[in-house]
């Protein structure tokens, strides 16, 4: 017996043919899943075409878009354990990445045919759902700056150039962080707040890694003195986001809490996993393991070392611990 899934489809995201990938999308699933096909429109947004899927009591949910897509599905399915799957057809496809899981059509059909699936934390911003995550400055002017008409001529590229047109008109607030511990005040150019983030969400990558079944939430401070500072401390978190390495820089800082109050002066925009939302204050909670999502299978790490089972093994201890043998006679 097949399984059965609603398909959320976003005709319009992306720079591919759409009616090409759907067909790819159909082709792939539904020899094993049967679909209840449902498009996003101007009038209907994938959060509701979502909600309407929870209420008819569907057994899986799958949505295909770009990141505001597949975010705004997703939102719909928390805390439902309705396993959600992801096919990403957008212009940063950061979603996807944060999670592991391949851009790619074929590769993502397969994710979600293996039928693997992991629980990940989410979020609420302002009470609003929030998956990957939340920016303020900086990043949220960048978003502003990369239309949909940049997006879909240059791609990812959109994002690069409203980055640099940005970084001419770089302004520093204060900004008070207040979590459950403690209340940190300082001067900032770009605060984010991360639930789950790719090395390409620069500005995330303050500590060693964001982990996004953890229950905490990840914040990165970026406070260059100047432009030059603000270029310099972008690559330098970009560098050691690729190495898995925390920002060692003075002029970024870091700190993981389950919850967070922000507030600026002056006031400042915010964005929501992509979207635009409204401005500071803004206030952000941790909801572990609110999302199942389909994920590649993981393949258990290959051994380092096998040697039992040799025949006349004799194995030297160069520096035995205290109290061993210096040598071990294994015999079959």
């Amino acid at each position: 017996m097949n399984r059965s899934a609603c398909l959320i489809f976003n005709p319009v995201a992306g720079q591919g043919n759409p009616e090409q990938e759907l067909l790819e999308i159909r082709s792939l699933l539904e020899p094993t899943i049967d679909l209840d096909i449902h498009f996003t429109t101007e009038e209907i947004d994938a959060d509701q075409l979502a909600e309407a899927a929870v209420q008819r009591g569907v057994d899986e949910i799958i949505a295909s878009g770009g990141d505001g897509t597949l975010s705004a599905a997703a939102t719909a399915v928390i805390n439902t354990n309705i396993p959600f799957g992801i096919i990403s057809r957008g212009t940063a496809n950061a979603f996807a990445t944060a999670l592991g899981i391949p851009d790619t059509i074929e590769a993502a059909c397969q994710t979600i045919l293996q039928g693997v699936t992991r629980d990940i934390d989410v979020a609420y911003c302002n009470d609003r759902p929030l998956i990957l995550l939340a920016g303020i400055g900086f990043e949220a002017e960048t978003v502003e700056k990369a239309n949909r008409e940049a997006k879909n001529r240059f791609g990812i590229i959109a994002y690069i150039l409203a980055g640099i047109q940005q970084l001419r008109e770089l302004q520093s607030f204060d900004v008070e962080i207040e979590t459950d511990e403690k209340i940190i005040k300082t001067t900032a150019a770009a605060v984010t707040v991360a639930n789950a983030a790719p090395p390409t969400s620069v500005l995330a990558q303050g500590p060693a890694g964001i982990i996004y079944n953890d229950g905490l939430l990840d914040v990165t401070i970026v406070a260059p003195v100047n432009k030059a500072g603000a270029i310099a401390a972008t690559y330098h978190l970009f560098q050691s986001a690729s190495a898995g390495n925390a920002a060692e820089r003075d002029d970024i800082g870091y700190l993981r809490a389950k919850h967070f109050k922000i507030t600026t002066d002056p006031v400042q925009k915010v964005v929501v996993d992509g979207e635009l939302v409204g401005t500071t204050p803004i206030e952000v909670k941790c909801v572990p393991a609110g999302l199942k999502v389909f994920v590649p299978t993981v393949e258990e790490a290959e051994l380092a070392e096998k040697l039992e089972g040799l025949p006349n093994l004799v194995i030297e201890l160069k520096n035995p611990p205290e109290g061993e043998a210096e040598t071990v006679e294994l015999k079959e």
